[in-house]
Parts: C-alpha cells; structure tokens; sequence
C-alpha cells in the first residue's frame, strides 16, 4: 500500500478522521478529534503540534496525533486527563500505516519517543514498538497504571450476580439503607441552559471529596473542564449526573457516552453523606442506568480504587514506552 503521508491541522483534519474512527482499529473517546482539540486549546502549550495523516488515495487510512517539545516526540494529550492514547488507524491498514509513520520519523528531528498511556491492545503496542524494535532503536517499556472496566450483562440482575458473594450483599445492603434514608434521585443533565450549574455543582462536589482533587484542578485544568464538557454536550456524548437525596446533590459522576461504553471520567460526592456511600452508590446507578440502555462496557478508567473492583470492574494494564533513536 502506498501512502500520501502530511502534517496538517485540526481544521483540514477533522472531519475525515471523525469518518475514519468509524472503521478504526481501536476506537476510544480520547482518540476523538474533539477531545484531542479541547486539550491542545487548554493543556498543550510549550508544544508544537504534529497531526500527521496518511492517506491512500482519498481515503485517510491513520492519524498519528503527536506533538513535540524539544526533541522528544509523543502523542498528544498527557496522561494526568487522557487515561489512554494511541495511532489511529482504519482495520487492515495497522502495518502499512506503522511502515509510513516510520519513513516520516526518519525524516523528522527527534531523539526520543514517548508513547504513554498505551493499552495493551493498541495499535501502538501490537504493531509500531515491534517495528521500531526491529530497526534497532532502543525501547524502555513500563507499565504506569492499570484501568479496570466491566463487560455488561443485558440485565441488572445478571450484574449482581457476576459480583462475588460479599460484594453483591454489600451493594444490595448499602442501596437499602440509603433509599430508606429519603427521596433517592438519580439524574443525568443534557440541558445547555443548565450547564452551568451543572457545572459549578460538579465542581463543587469534586473538590470536596478528596484535598488531592482540590490540587489537580489547577485553572488550565478546570478551564479544560469546563470546555471539555461543553464539547462534548453539543455532540451528545456527556452524560454529567447527580445523585440526590431529598432533591439535595450528593455526589456527581462526570461520565461519556462513547461507542458502546460508557467511560466514568470523574466524579466528586458531599462528605457530609460519607457512611451512606453516596459516592460508590452514585457509581453503581449509573451501572444499572448503562445496562438499561444496552452498552457493552462500563469503562472505570486509571486508578486501582477499591471501588472499581466492588462494582465488578478487572483490571486492564496500561503502560510507557519511551524510545531512544538510534543513528
């Protein structure tokens, strides 16, 4: 297959690589042009951006979305916001593209690679490392974290009966004891003219469940936050909810509805309503909710929580390469 390879912009980019993640090897909410585009306007200063394409004919065949600083290369978007990253590619083109996307790093001035955060079924992991590999560069692979997710069942029960003994009377026990605490709401906002407030509760939530969210959310972040979520409101893709007791919110999951997945990105819950496990019980409705509307794959994203695993989620490794250019 012969390849017409070309750095070029978001503007000139988006609307073929939308159309090629339709048929794409692997195809992830954090692969999206959208979400790309929302970290390079707010997170991606000091870098310079190399969206290069590769294209047979008419037809985009891969998307290696890179940005360089200095002279290291590696894909755009950090791993602090983008739980995993990889080159996008159309099925049946992973070794062409990998091939091109060779031949057009040699070409380019860099001395490392850094390919991070990667699945282990990336196109990156089964396909480029073995080639850069193979052509003798050096390569340094650690594994930085692990994200956990969960296949759905078609029912709710059959969720619960995939979760072990303790942690099925567990989640059935805790949901008791907070329904007979009040009035239980579980709602999902989508309206743009209370975005706002949406927004400003979810904040207000996130900060204060943990003092270490209250730190990462720097301005840039929370600027990111904010447009992130306007964003992906205006291409039905945010699922932002609230659950409530006694019509008060008392927790908040910023999740995306993306494929066939829903993707739990962040949530935050009011500390006040701790021993009735708002922030678990807020995760485990938004299960039940997933299921009800048939996806596949309720995606937990980085982070071993405990959590994670009570609500029947197994982990998926995640990992760094970094890659020292050989002469």
């Amino acid at each position: 297959m012969v390849y017409t390879t070309k750095i070029e912009s978001f503007d000139s980019l988006t609307p073929a690589w939308e159309k090629l993640l339709q048929n794409a090897t692997h195809n992830h909410i954090f692969f999206t042009p959208t979400w790309q585009r929302v970290w390079w306007e707010h997170l991606g200063r000091g870098n310079e951006p190399l969206l290069v394409s590769f294209r047979e004919g008419d037809e985009l065949a891969g998307v290696a979305s890179f940005m360089r600083s200095g002279t290291t290369i590696s894909l755009l978007g950090d791993a602090d916001v983008c739980d995993y990253l990889d080159l996008v590619t159309r099925k049946g083109h992973e070794d062409g593209v990998c091939s091109a996307l060779y031949d057009f790093l040699l070409e380019t001035e860099w001395d490392s690679l850094d390919l991070v955060p990667l699945r282990p079924d990336s196109v990156a992991m089964a396909y480029f490392i073995p080639l850069l590999e193979r052509k003798g560069h050096a390569v340094e692979k650690s594994q930085i974290d692990t994200s956990p997710e969960a296949a759905l069942p078609k029912d709710w029960e059959d969720f619960l009966a995939s979760l072990s003994k303790k942690d099925r009377h567990e989640l059935r026990r805790k949901m008791r004891r907070l329904e007979s605490a009040g009035e239980v709401r579980h709602t999902c906002t989508g309206n743009p003219e209370s975005l706002m407030k949406d927004i400003e509760d979810f904040l207000a939530l996130f900060r204060a469940s943990r003092e270490d969210k209250v730190t990462f959310l720097t301005p840039e972040r929370e600027s990111y936050f904010r447009n992130l979520v306007q964003a992906t409101l205006e291409r039905n893709l945010l699922r932002l909810s609230f659950l409530e007791l006694d019509g008060k919110r008392v927790a908040a999951n910023l999740c995306f509805d993306y494929d066939g997945s829903i993707y739990l990105y962040n949530s935050g819950y009011d500390p006040q309503y701790y021993r009735l496990a708002v922030g678990l019980l807020h995760k485990a409705y938004c299960l039940r909710s997933a299921i009800a509307s048939g996806k596949a794959r309720f995606d937990f994203l980085r982070g071993a929580e405990p959590y994670k695993y009570d609500l029947g989620g197994k982990d998926v490794p995640i990992y760094r390469y970094r890659v020292k250019r050989q002469p």
